[in-house]
C-alpha cells in the first residue's frame, strides 16, 4: 500500500476531523459558484471582465502596477525567471537548494529555458543576506520563497529582506518573490502584502493554498513586466479557452479567508504547543510563523502510521493523510490551518494529544 493510503484509507470519510479547510472535493467548486449571477459571461482565452477584474483587484492588494491570472504557479515563475534573464543577458538565477523549481519540476527551467540555477545558503536554513553577497557569479534574478516550505515554513527576519532587496537593486539584480504563501506569513511580518510585494520586482502568489481555492496562481509587478509574461502565458499553452473556474473560485475563496490568516498563525502557534508537550515529538519551526509547519516524530514512517491510525480509530481524529520517511529511525508530516480548526471541539483534541504522548512513550520503551 503506498505511503499516503496506510493512513487515509483508514479514515471514515463521513467522520474524519481534520485542522485544515476540509477536503478537496467537488464542493470546493459548488459553494464557490452559489452565490454567482449565472448570466455573468466568461471570459475566453484570458480576456474579459470576469480576469480583468480579478486581476485588476490583485495588483491593488499587492500594491504593484499590474497582475495576470494564470494556471499555475509551476508555469508563472518559469515564465517570470526567463523574462529577467531575457532582459539581463544572463541566464543564470539563484534561490534555495529546495526551492520548488529545483525539486518538484523535472528541470523545467532549465530544460525549457536553458537557465542555470545557482543554489544559495545550506538546505536547512533560509537565505541570508551574506549569501547573496558572497554569490561569485552574475546572475539575472534572485528567488526567495516566503516561506521555506521545505525546512518547516522558516522565514527570515524582515530586516533581512530589506537588506537582501536593497543589496539587488545596487547590483541590478532582479528580486523575486515566491509567495506561494505570502498571505499566510503577513500576520508574523505585521506588514500589508503590498508592503512586502514593494521589496520585489515581481510577485507570485498561489490561491490553492492557504486560501483553499482549486487552483490557479496570480503574477505581479510593473505593466512591461506583465505584458511580456502574457505572450509567455499563451506560448506555455495558459490561455485556456475559459479560466473562469479557477478564477471565481480564488475571488471568492480569497474573500473568505485572507482577513482570516491571523486567526490561523494563532491557532497554528496553539496545535504547535500540543505537539511539543508529547514525548518524542518536535515542530519545525518550535514556534510557527505562519499556518503551516512540520511535526517531527522519533519513530519510524510504519510505526508513526500505526500510531495515527489507532488514534484516529480512538477518537476520529486525524492528524493526517499520510507520513514521510525522514530516516530509518525517524519520520515527519506538514501541517496547514484552516477552517476546520476551530470547529475541533477541545476535550477531544486534549484526549488526541493524550494518546499520542503515552503511545510515543510506549513505543521509546518496546
Amino acid at each position: 500500500m503506498s505511503e499516503k493510503n496506510i493512513l487515509a484509507e483508514s479514515y471514515n470519510k463521513t467522520s474524519y476531523k481534520a485542522p485544515s479547510h476540509g477536503p478537496r472535493n467537488i464542493h470546493v467548486l459548488k459553494e464557490a459558484f452559489m452565490n454567482i449571477d449565472g448570466a455573468m459571461e466568461s471570459e475566453m482565452y484570458g480576456k474579459g471582465q470576469v480576469i480583468d477584474d480579478f486581476q485588476a483587484k490583485m495588483a491593488k492588494y499587492l500594491g504593484k502596477e499590474s497582475a495576470v491570472f494564470f494556471p499555475s504557479g509551476t508555469m508563472a515563475q518559469q515564465i517570470a525567471l526567463r523574462i529577467w534573464c531575457d532582459h539581463k543577458g544572463i541566464n543564470k538565477v539563484a534561490y534555495h537548494p529546495l526551492s520548488h523549481l529545483e525539486i518538484h519540476e523535472e528541470d523545467g527551467l532549465k530544460k525549457l529555458h536553458h537557465i542555470e540555477s545557482i543554489l544559495l545558503a545550506d538546505k536547512d536554513r533560509v537565505i541570508q543576506l551574506e549569501d547573496v553577497v558572497g554569490l561569485e557569479e552574475d546572475i539575472a534574478c534572485l528567488l526567495l520563497e516566503l516561506p521555506q516550505r521545505e525546512i518547516g515554513g522558516q522565514l527570515p527576519d524582515y530586516k533581512t529582506l530589506e537588506d537582501i532587496s536593497a543589496y539587488c537593486k545596487e547590483k541590478g539584480i532582479r528580486l523575486h518573490l515566491d509567495g506561494a504563501r505570502l498571505f499566510e506569513i503577513l500576520p508574523y511580518y505585521q506588514k500589508s502584502a503590498a508592503e512586502v510585494c514593494a521589496l520585489f520586482d515581481s510577485v507570485y502568489v498561489s490561491f490553492y493554498k492557504g486560501i483553499g481555492g482549486i487552483a490557479g496562481a496570480i503574477l505581479a509587478g510593473d505593466k512591461a513586466f506583465t505584458d511580456e509574461s502574457k505572450v509567455w502565458k499563451r506560448r506555455y499553452g495558459g490561455d485556456l479557452i475559459s479560466l473562469y473556474p479557477y478564477i471565481l473560485s480564488a475571488d471568492y475563496y480569497f474573500d473568505q479567508r485572507v482577513e482570516k490568516m491571523n486567526q490561523y498563525y494563532e491557532e497554528a502557534k496553539e496545535f504547535a504547543r500540543c505537539f511539543n508537550q508529547c514525548h518524542g515529538v518536535f515542530t519545525k519551526p518550535s514556534e510557527p510563523v505562519s499556518n503551516m509547519f512540520h511535526v517531527h516524530f522519533d519513530a519510524p514512517k510504519e510505526e508513526m502510521e500505526l500510531i495515527l491510525v489507532s488514534i484516529y480509530e480512538e477518537t476520529g481524529i486525524g492528524l493526517t493523510s499520510y507520513v514521510r520517511e525522514v530516516n530509518k529511525a525517524a519520520s515527519n508530516y506538514e501541517v496547514s490551518i484552516g477552517d476546520l480548526y476551530s470547529q475541533l471541539p477541545k476535550e477531544e483534541l486534549s484526549k488526541v494529544f493524550k494518546l499520542l504522548d503515552e503511545k510515543m512513550k510506549a513505543f521509546k520503551k518496546s
